[in-house]
């Protein structure tokens, strides 16, 4: 048994998994990864996938700056 970790074990996601997370079109993904918002890795189809972690953490900045946007206007 190895003790080296298998970075590959992490869940790659399809365009379509994307695209509902963020609630776009899967076209729209596609183009973030030719634009470098994301990472692409190709399946040995020549298909699309998309790193979990990286998918997160692009959901997530997304979600604290449209939060952003939103304080101090209820205050009082």
């Amino acid at each position: 048994m190895s003790g080296r970790t298998v970075p590959d074990a992490e869940r790659l996601l399809t365009p379509a998994e994307v695209a509902a997370m963020f609630r776009v079109d899967p076209k729209t993904v596609t183009r973030w990864a030719r634009d470098g918002r994301l990472t692409s890795v190709r399946t040995l189809g020549g298909h699309r996938r998309y790193r979990e972690s990286e998918v997160l953490a692009l959901l997530r900045a997304a979600h604290s700056s449209s939060e952003e946007g939103d304080t101090g206007a209820e205050s009082g």
